[in-house]
């Protein structure tokens, strides 16, 4: 391409710009708009523009809280052709949101007609609904023809709308806000609005107000579906003072008696923004694959009120209990976050309650001054007329001369009479009854009147002081709308205590308790067999497989594996196949490596200790019940070094330890010296130059009294006492002494 075809095509308008430089425009652009005109609310009426459109475009269409109900589609059709070009669905749905009292605290449409309900179903199409303004949204229009604030040209220049609502109460606290933007993104809980303003208030009152000050005038949200909030003191006054934070919110629920020892639980009032029938299909699902195992039924008996009622499996059952399994598994419970990021004069900010109160503040004692100078100028305008209609009945006569007989009246009258061309103008459109005595003392009487006002005005324009004021008075009220004993403006979310129960206790109480023989063999499978003192030469396994591992406890109780890789598994005692088969392997149920064997298997009783053993001869004493397991993966119980693996969970009864290596050596040291641990490597039991607990046929350790001394269990079943065991007593991690005649060739203190 030639250089004059090049500069030929600059001139066509065509701009050559590197890639990278060229997207990295767009996209600013891009996210900038999404931010500052979809997504982020202003802080100082908490609107985002689509709702700022859309109650201006329904207070042009006339359609105050005492007017007769219009075609959604006239509202949505006038948003999109004067102020908000996008999709009519992105407009109705935002008006739709408005008009339900389930997603805003306090609706700012009045609705007419099928606007959805909390179930998750939709509103009908426009066309079928109606809708006028309620008197929320006409407090948050007061003030728009009177020069309250701002007004920008429409998109397609061609009219013009508010930059912001003049707010006649802080409704960003009032309604919340939430959305997401590029790369941020907000999240406002609604607030009791006459909380809100008495906060207000209380900051004009005492503007160095602390937060903590603050909460205790608006403790929290107050949101439309009601609850109940059991976030701590300090995590909401963190929160509020940060602007980031979240709330726990509950169902408010209550015990209902149906006789003969029978109950069931009523839920009257499900956590904000929680579909009912996606709950319902939730806790349907939990009783199905019996993940709830407290729950039996669920059912929904919502009229118009919200009604779920829940069936515990059994009488038995604590409420609490029943409930603090499902607000773990359901949406009975949920955390809503909070984020106040907003826009402060078009810039994004995340701010704390008290700032955003300022803001909001500010923006009234702005609008009170533009309403009070909107309305002085009004006045200075009337009592020019007026003072000018007073001089024309000071000289009734002298003006009808002038008016019926001089051919440029108006000229005359202002030579005459010192008027400007308005007075003479006002002078000259006066009807003759308007010359009657009475109308003068009117005159008189209304310049007066405005005078007095006008001063102050004055007054009021020239001080912060008389602005707050008036600030206050408009706030009181505007109170009156959002009154506590009304229904619309009493606290409908509480503030509760989240009760700590004991799951695990009320699952067992489900559970019969009875006597079973639990068997693992050398093949991996697990099994039950019901009662105790099983006659095992009689039980059955698969060719080539045997008996591992024997253990009777009751159906009540956890059941532990230890691997050698050094996890713990556990098996509900309960959930094992019964001993008719073969049962199971347990690596259907846990994740077990393949090169990995276990080595124990115990049943966890509650205060009694283990002291676990490396085949590197380092152990330590660990409470049963910290070998417990909620996992398929287990729970690490031991770190044995590289190459080394776990050996043994020996029963500690007794205040000495005894271990044996497979050098046969044999020390003696108080437990005392073994430290307790929940998990970990351990400390170094018994020195060894080579060997050490290796091979578990040939090594032991055990834990024995002092004052019954150490004795072990021969092959043929015998119990051999060491009377002069304390030859053999020495420091932990010595070498030890060669272990006495008699003692089994094993190894093991336990012969056999």
């Amino acid at each position: 391409m030639s250089d004059d075809q090049i500069s030929g095509d600059k001139d066509d308008g065509i701009i050559e710009e590197p890639m990278s430089e060229a997207l990295s425009k767009r996209y600013l652009a891009y996210a900038l708009s999404t931010i500052t005109s979809r997504a982020l609310p202003d802080v100082r009426d908490g609107l985002k523009p689509v709702h700022r459109r859309i109650l201006y475009a329904m207070r042009l269409l006339k359609l105050d809280p005492e007017s007769a109900f219009k075609k959604s589609a006239r509202v949505v059709g006038d948003v999109i052709g004067k102020y908000h070009p996008h999709g009519d669905a992105s407009i109705y749905d935002a008006m739709v949101r408005l008009a339900q009292d389930f997603n805003v605290r306090f609706p700012l449409v009045d609705g007419q007609g099928n606007f959805g309900n909390i179930d998750g179903d939709s509103a009908a199409a426009m066309r079928y609904t109606e809708s006028r303004l309620t008197k929320a949204a006409e407090l948050l229009l007061d003030g728009l023809d009177e020069d309250a604030v701002d007004f920008r040209p429409t998109y397609d220049g061609g009219d013009e709308e508010p930059v912001v609502m003049p707010a006649g109460y802080p409704n960003l606290l009032a309604n919340g806000s939430s959305g997401i933007a590029v790369g941020m993104a907000t999240s406002i809980p609604p607030h009791n609005a006459a909380e809100c303003i008495d906060a207000a208030v209380y900051l004009i009152d005492n503007p160095r107000a602390e937060t903590s000050e603050l909460i205790k005038i608006m403790p929290g949200p107050d949101f439309p579906t009601g609850g109940e909030i059991v976030e701590d003191e300090a995590s909401i006054l963190q929160s509020y003072e940060t602007g980031r934070g979240g709330f726990r919110l509950r169902c408010k629920w209550h015990v209902e008696d149906i006789g003969r020892g029978q109950w069931r639980i009523v839920v009257t009032e499900i956590p904000y923004q929680v579909q009912k029938s996606k709950l319902i299909e939730r806790l349907a699902e939990l009783i199905e694959t019996r993940k709830a195992p407290l729950l039996a039924d669920v059912m929904d008996e919502s009229a118009e009120d919200i009604r779920v009622v829940l069936e515990p499996r059994a009488r038995t059952v604590d409420p609490d209990v029943l409930m603090a399994s499902l607000y773990k598994l359901s949406d009975l419970e949920n955390r809503f976050s909070l984020n106040m990021n907003v826009l402060d004069h078009g810039v994004p900010k995340v701010m704390g309650l008290r700032e955003v109160l300022k803001a909001f503040l500010e923006h009234r004692r702005e609008v009170v001054v533009r309403r009070a100078q909107f309305r002085l100028d009004k006045i200075e305008k009337r009592l020019h007329i007026l003072e000018g209609y007073l001089k024309a009945y000071i000289n009734i006569d002298e003006v009808i001369r002038i008016i019926r007989f001089e051919d440029h009246p108006k000229e005359e009258l202002m030579k005459t009479f010192d008027l400007t061309e308005i007075q003479a103008e006002a002078i000259l459109n006066m009807r003759l009854r308007a010359l009657r005595k009475l109308e003068e003392m009117e005159i008189r009487g209304e310049h007066d009147k405005l005078s007095a006002e006008r001063d102050k005005l004055v007054q009021l324009i020239g001080s912060t002081a008389r602005q707050l004021t008036e600030v206050k008075r408009q706030l009181a009220a505007a109170r009156g709308v959002f009154d506590p004993a009304s229904d619309l403006g009493r606290r409908r979310t509480l503030f509760g205590i989240a009760k700590e129960v004991d799951e695990a206790a009320a699952l067992e109480a489900l559970v019969p308790k009875e006597p079973i023989t639990v068997v693992l063999s050398q093949m991996g499978w697990i099994r039950a067999l019901k009662g105790h003192n099983q006659a095992l030469d009689k039980v059955k396994f698969k060719e080539g497989d045997d008996l591992l591992f024997c253990i009777e406890c009751m159906t009540t109780d956890k059941v532990v594996l230890l691997a050698s890789g050094g996890k713990a598994f556990t098996f509900g005692a309960d959930k094992l196949p019964g001993g008719r088969g073969h049962g199971e392997p347990i690596r259907l149920s846990i994740d077990l490596p393949e090169d990995e064997e276990i080595i124990d298997m115990i049943s966890p009783k509650p205060d009694l200790k283990r002291l676990v053993a490396s085949q590197g001869g380092y152990g330590f004493v660990v409470l049963e019940t910290e070998l417990i397991s909620q996992k398929r993966g287990g729970r690490v119980v031991m770190n044995p070094a590289s190459g080394d693996r776990f050996m043994m969970a020996r029963p500690v009864s007794g205040d000495q330890v005894a271990v044996i290596g497979d050098n046969r050596k044999l020390l003696i040291f108080p437990l005392e010296e073994l430290p307790e641990m929940s998990r970990g490597k351990g400390v170094k039991l018994q020195n060894y130059k080579r060997g050490g607990l290796v091979n578990e046929n040939l090594a032991d350790v055990k834990t024995f009294a002092e004052e019954e001394g150490l004795s072990w269990t021969d092959t043929g079943g015998r119990n051999i006492s060491l009377p002069d065991w304390k030859d053999w007593v020495g420091k932990r991690a010595a070498a030890g002494k060669l272990a006495p005649k008699g003692f089994n060739r094993s190894g093991r203190f336990v012969g056999s």
